[in-house]
């Protein structure tokens, strides 16, 4: 739960609460441009967000009064834009990348596009993702910062600055606006005054020094990059186009290294790089949806993939993988598993998703008990477990002895911690407190 200040109150909410606000007012400014009401959605996410953190999205989206039609990567919301809207006209298929690099996230998809000239329906093939749900411009900003504070105390000997928030906010709009400026200009001013127990700042940075206080940052961007192509088994010089996506790949040292990288090749940037994901994601749910104002929406397909591996904790601790990342969806898997006790009767089933050899370092989506197992020595018994990933990214596990006939499964969209009771709490929350939340200046 996050601690907030609301008309002069303290009050705790959960963090699909804050999300459901942004999406609430989105919903209202949507509602008030079409003259009508919006209902439905399509929502986007970045690439590795794992299960929970969908579904917590989904259920910030209900909260909201939306109902999801489909959870999308955002890079391939953006490849979508690009295929149908930026990409050179041309009726072979291309092979695509597209680097998202936004406020808060890197996200990296390679896609083979098929415009379907034959069958009159564009194909979107995920062939493999890559990125950090914690790499993006705020990063770049938060190291200029911390390079400023250093700066102020070297000169003036206060330390205290770190404890003052009224001054790193003002740092933080300073950096923000520098680092546009260091992507039109090789170096710019910040000043401050009485930034500090009154003290006046002011310094040059330039952007050879904001390239050096992130390389870090940079290299972990061409590190995604790479794992995503080594993923997909292909090679750089198979990438028809790259294709820039996000507010932060205007930063030109992220442009010099990814031409660097694929031999100066030219890099796409025929989509709004702010806008690409939403108009991206707008065209799915146009194609999903049966009343689109009579208008002729492109029929495509989207063959997606998953972000993490999913499987189930075995012996000893490990984790037995059912369905490796980067798998194509919808997709079935089964494997068969047995006791380890002599007369054991029942099971714990544990579904875990991520890429550790440990089951425990891994995310645990949720577990079931199979019982009713008939009595046998260890090793005997049969006990089938299915995974069932459908293209809506909704897993549903079922385990089996095949002895009994006895079966339990579990759905991966339960609500994430969150009760019937609490979800339809803060849907009432969010109605009685419509409005007052987003548009609070307090």
């Amino acid at each position: 739960m996050v601690v907030v200040q609301h008309k002069g109150e303290e009050r705790q909410v959960a963090p699909e609460q804050i999300s459901s606000m942004v999406l609430g007012k989105m919903k209202e400014i949507a509602e008030v441009c079409l003259g009508r009401t919006v209902k439905n959605a399509v929502i986007t996410v970045p690439v590795y967000f794992n299960n929970s953190q969908r579904q917590a999205t989904v259920n910030a989206a209900r909260i909201a009064g939306l109902n999801v039609m489909h959870i999308i990567n955002e890079a391939t919301a953006a490849a979508i834009a690009y295929g149908l809207g930026g990409m050179p006209d041309s009726k072979e298929g291309r092979t695509v990348l597209v680097f998202d690099l936004g406020g808060g996230t890197l996200d990296v998809s390679l896609l083979k596009f098929d415009p379907g000239e034959d069958i009159d329906m564009a194909l979107f093939e995920v062939k493999a993702i890559a990125g950090d749900t914690h790499l993006g411009g705020v990063d770049f900003t938060n190291n200029m910062i911390e390079y400023l504070v250093c700066e102020f105390i070297s000169k003036h000997n206060k330390l205290s600055i770190r404890s003052n928030p009224r001054a790193i906010r003002r740092l933080r709009r300073a950096c923000e606006k520098a680092k546009k400026i260091l992507s039109l200009l090789t170096e710019t001013t910040i000043e401050e005054f009485s930034l500090h127990d009154g003290i006046d700042f002011s310094t040059t940075i330039t952007r050879s020094r904001f390239e050096e206080l992130n390389k870090d940052l940079f290299n972990k961007c061409m590190k995604a990059l790479e794992k995503c192509l080594h993923d997909a088994n292909m090679d750089k010089s198979s990438i028809n186009d790259v294709v820039l996506v996000g507010d932060s790949t205007r930063i030109p040292k992220v442009q010099n290294m990814l031409q660097e990288f694929f031999h100066g090749k030219e890099l796409c940037c025929t989509i709004n790089l702010d806008e690409a994901v939403a108009y991206g994601a707008a065209i799915h749910a146009a194609n999903l949806s049966s009343d689109v104002s009579g208008k002729k929406v492109r029929d495509l397909l989207l063959m997606d993939m998953t972000p993490l591996s999913l499987g189930v904790e075995a012996d000893w601790g490990d984790m037995t993988v059912l369905i490796p990342r980067n798998t194509p969806v919808p997709m079935r898997k089964e494997q068969v598993f047995t006791t380890y006790h002599n007369n054991q009767t029942e099971v714990m089933i544990q579904v875990y998703e991520g890429e550790s050899l440990r089951a425990e370092e891994n995310n645990l989506l949720g577990h079931f008990d199979l019982t009713g197992i008939l009595l046998a020595p260890k090793g005997v018994p049969h006990i089938t477990v299915c995974f069932d990933m459908g293209a809506d990214g909704i897993l549903t596990v079922s385990a089996e002895d095949k002895a009994s006939g006895q079966t339990n499964r579990i759905t991966s969209n339960q609500n994430c911690g969150l009760s019937n009771e609490e979800m339809e709490r803060m849907v009432r929350e969010a109605e009685k407190d419509k409005g007052t939340w987003v548009d609070n200046k307090a």
